[in-house]
């Protein structure tokens, strides 16, 4: 089952297309986004809090940010979704195409046309990537979004809505869960040393115990381990530097 973005700042057409796609059994969830920028953070939160999307019906000719635009921002994702332009003009398609567009759709869209669309997108989908290999975590900075990839940090830290995740080269506020978060490194070697602080076990360095307490020296951090996980981290660090 597919899950989907369309975008378009014609809200009819959106409206349109949107009920379409809801129509198609093959379709699981449609988001809906009035303009590039708009669409921009909604996948840049999609992908941050974990979740899947699979391919987005584009508008080209918006204000601000064109389809072709976000086209180029969306290739640098890793893993990015599939492409379907959705357009009243024909000049665009070889740029579209170039940008490994999975289909092109002039407007207005017949249902026939969008099934066959939504058949080609689904067969080109690209199975998730493991979580626990080479995954990132899309990060908005002042209007950049830079990618901080997985191996990079060293603990992650609740904070309300957002989780802090700290680095090397500094710390990062996402919107996300950290339960998310600790759903989808599972496999990753990271480790729940507290209701609100997940720690990579990659960068423990040292472990030690004082007073009844564990503490891990994580990169250039000290970090309490509450004693409820206590138990449970002594055995997952002591297990995993065995060589499992």
């Amino acid at each position: 089952m597919l899950r989907l973005l369309a975008v378009d700042d014609e809200l009819p057409a959106l409206e349109e297309l949107a009920y379409l796609l809801r129509q198609d059994v093959r379709v699981e969830h449609v988001l809906t986004a009035s303009d590039g920028v708009a669409a921009l953070q909604d996948m840049v939160q999609m992908i941050g809090a974990g979740e899947r999307l699979d391919g987005v019906f584009l508008d080209i000719e918006m204000p601000g940010l064109s389809g072709l635009d976000l086209a180029r921002l969306v290739g640098g994702f890793p893993s990015p979704p599939k492409l379907v332009f959705v357009t009243a003009h024909e000049r665009c398609a070889v740029q579209a195409f170039e940008l490994e567009a999975v289909d092109y759709l002039l407007k207005p869209v017949r249902a026939e046309r969008l099934s066959e669309a939504v058949r080609r997108l689904q067969a080109a989908a690209i199975p998730v990537v493991d979580p626990g290999h080479d995954d990132v975590i899309p990060v908005e900075l002042g209007g950049i979004t830079r990618f901080v990839p997985q191996q990079a940090i060293w603990f992650a830290e609740a904070k309300g809505d957002y989780v802090r995740l700290h680095t090397v080269d500094g710390s990062y506020l996402v919107r996300m869960s950290l339960a998310a978060l600790e759903r989808r490194w599972a496999e990753a070697g990271f480790i729940r040393v507290h209701r609100s602080t997940l720690v990579s076990s990659r960068h423990v360095s040292e472990m030690r115990f004082e007073g009844g307490r564990v503490t891990l020296t994580v990169g250039t951090e000290t970090l309490k381990v509450s004693r409820r996980h206590s138990r449970q981290v002594r055995e997952q660090l002591v297990h995993q530097h065995r060589g499992g």
